[in-house]
């Protein structure tokens, strides 16, 4: 796997790319948002600070969600409630505040690879009224529209396509998406379910399981 780090502080870059080749993968550095959006096509994910010296890094994060469902993992020192919650609606697939305890770090990464390859491995596809869900080859089809999601909207939709007809709970939906079932992860869940929802239009499709989680399928 390739890894683009969007990140300006030069130290914080390399001990990143250090951390990141370490596990095998190879690592692309962009030091603003106007490099990174020429690097895009060539990684398989996204590492990206918020504070570009050229522009917010939640402005880039818009625009690479509109051509491009690239994992990204958001590493900024923003803490701030509506900082996060508007990156994950934007289509971040995971949001970690610094210092970045880089085992963490390394852990997020290592789900994505896990899950990517389980996906793969399990190619499929799925149908449920007019929204086909092609898990091979990571594409919705909604009517006739190629929908693109953010890679965490997928692995949602993903879980519960493998399942459809069937609820799953919560608690196996995000330790197979997030690798964890952690509160934080819980609400960012919620998140991506309601973006889901909204993506798809198909009221009562994603239905909600009260008090244990959610099915693909009326």
């Amino acid at each position: 796997m390739r890894v683009l780090v969007v990140e300006d502080d030069l130290g914080v870059a390399g001990a990143l790319a250090e951390a990141v080749r370490v596990r095998g993968h190879g690592v692309v550095h962009a030091p603003s948002g106007g490099a990174a959006i020429g690097l895009l096509g060539e990684v398989d994910l996204v590492l990206l600070d918020l504070g570009l010296p050229d522009c917010d890094g939640l402005s880039l994060l818009h625009q690479v969600r509109q051509d491009s469902a690239v994992p990204v993992i958001v590493l900024t020192a923003r803490s701030a409630e509506g900082d996060v919650v508007r990156a994950l609606h934007l289509g971040a697939d995971d949001y970690l505040v610094k210092p970045v305890r880089l085992r963490e770090l390394l852990a997020r990464i290592d789900t994505v690879v896990r899950r990517a390859a389980n996906v793969l491995a399990d190619a499929t596809v799925v149908e449920v009224e007019d929204v086909r869900v092609d898990l091979g080859a990571r594409q919705v089809i909604v009517g006739a529209v190629d929908m693109p999601l953010t890679g965490k909207e997928f692995a949602v939709l993903a879980s519960l396509a493998s399942r459809v007809g069937v609820a799953v709970s919560r608690r196996q939906i995000l330790e197979e998406v997030w690798g964890t079932a952690s509160v934080a992860r819980s609400k960012s869940l919620d998140v991506h379910v309601a973006a889901l929802r909204a993506k798809l239009n198909r009221p009562g499709l994603v239905a909600t399981v009260r008090g244990f989680g959610y099915r693909l399928g009326r």
